[in-house]
């Protein structure tokens, strides 16, 4: 076999880490430290460093530190290069590092016979059977409550599923595909129905899929994530190391809707392998799978365009569904109204002239001219005390509708159109 050296972990690296870590498990007890957690420290810069053959890694050594002690994580070593000294000379090169920062006592749980074991032994580190080994997990509900006030999670208020008006085509779709299977695992399970794990929204600008993503976990009783670029930019390892820390932290949650809206941002198309989009959307590649092997959990990415996405982000063993929200037809459009005029005064407006009016209105702007609309009636009446011309909330409404900037561009229905041809899988 061709030789093997040792180098620190670079972020490139954790693909191919995650790989070795899950198959380097000799035994069936309980991992100490689980993947979920690795993957954190390394977010965070643990110290870590990496044997290496060419350009695979074959083992790799992950530890972290409080003030002058460290503690090693996890030895990993690839079945076929075991028992050639890699796990001495990983603890080896590890140690050097961590004396260079002042680290002056090492540690290591592991279970026994796990591997690494016999790095340890052989390294000098002493085994110590007066030690007992105490562990309490935080009752879920107050560890779940910890880890969603740190992402800004919560579960949405109940019934905002019914509240959407009109798009009853999309609503079915969302409901057969993703909230049924999801709801009644059991039943999918005994017709050998894998529930989804991750799907994207696709259309234009303001057409619902955050409020369809927000009334899917509001009829689950999930809780919601939102998750922001500008959260993960934050992260001192920039958007890909926040990628990881939010991921490593879901890992948590025994239930979670995780939404990324403006998906292209962080899954663009990989162009120049030296930019920082490019590492993003690498992250990112990597991080789904690890997502989709645990339950009750729903990645949501929407985006106006799929084209503008990678298109290694949109195979199927990524994503289970490209569900397409257009522009509200005709229809919809007419629920829209009614819905924000209210049963009390829709005898009042010609509705039929409204949902015309509106033909390239999305939701968001079918809400924007009707509070504008009420806006001018709720003038009028304070001014006089009284509404002195009730019969005019038709005009009032048609000028809103001449006032509103409709946000449905003849590209965006040009895009929309060609992905709904090549993209959509419902």
């Amino acid at each position: 076999m061709a030789p093997w050296h040792l180098r620190d972990l670079k972020e490139a690296d954790l693909d191919q880490v995650v790989r070795i870590w899950e198959d380097a498990r000799d035994t069936g007890a309980e991992p100490t430290v689980t993947l979920s957690e690795g993957i954190g420290a390394l977010g965070r810069g643990a110290p870590a460093v990496v044997a290496v053959v060419g350009d695979q890694i074959v083992g790799v050594a992950v530890s972290v530190v409080a003030d002058d002690r460290a503690w090693v994580l996890k030895i990993a070593i690839a079945g076929e290069w075991r028992r050639r000294g890699i796990g001495s000379a990983l603890l080896s090169a590890l140690e050097e590092r961590l004396a260079r920062i002042g680290v002056h006592c090492i540690g290591a749980l592991l279970p026994v016979h796990e591997v690494g074991e016999s790095a340890f032994f052989n390294s000098g580190y002493a085994y110590r059977t007066d030690i007992g080994y105490f562990e309490k997990r935080l009752p879920l509900a107050r560890a779940e409550v910890a880890i969603l006030d740190q992402i800004g999670g919560a579960v949405p208020p109940p019934r905002l599923w019914d509240e959407i008006a009109g798009m009853e085509a999309e609503k079915a779709v969302i409901e057969r595909r993703l909230v049924m299977p999801l709801e009644h695992q059991d039943v999918a399970a005994r017709y050998g129905l894998e529930p989804p794990r991750a799907v994207v929204l696709f259309g234009p600008p303001g057409t619902g899929k955050t409020t369809f993503a927000r009334a899917v976990a509001s009829r689950l009783r999930w809780p919601f994530v939102e998750v922001f670029p500008y959260q993960l930019a934050a992260d001192p390892l920039g958007v890909a190391g926040g990628l990881r820390t939010l991921f490593s932290q879901v890992e948590h949650l025994e239930q979670v809707v995780l939404f990324f809206d403006e998906a292209e941002e962080i899954a663009s198309q990989r162009r120049d392998p030296t930019s920082t989009a490019h590492r993003v959307t690498n992250e990112l590649l990597k991080l789904i799978p690890i997502f989709r092997r645990r339950e009750r959990r729903l990645l949501i990415c929407a985006t106006n365009t799929v084209c503008s996405l990678d298109s290694a982000f949109l195979r199927p063993g990524r994503f289970d569904y490209l569900i397409p929200v257009g522009p509200p037809d005709a229809a919809a459009r007419r629920a829209m109204w009614a819905s924000h005029i209210g049963p009390d005064r829709l005898p009042q407006v010609e509705l039929d002239a409204l949902v015309e009016a509106s033909a390239r209105f999305t939701p968001a702007d079918i809400g924007y001219a009707a509070r504008t609309a009420a806006q001018a009636a709720f003038e009028r009446h304070l001014a006089r005390g009284h509404d002195p011309e009730p019969y005019r909330l038709t005009d009032d409404y048609l000028n809103a509708i001449g006032s509103t900037r409709g946000t449905l561009t003849d590209e965006d229905i040009d895009a929309f159109e060609r992905d709904l041809r090549i993209a959509a899988r419902v």
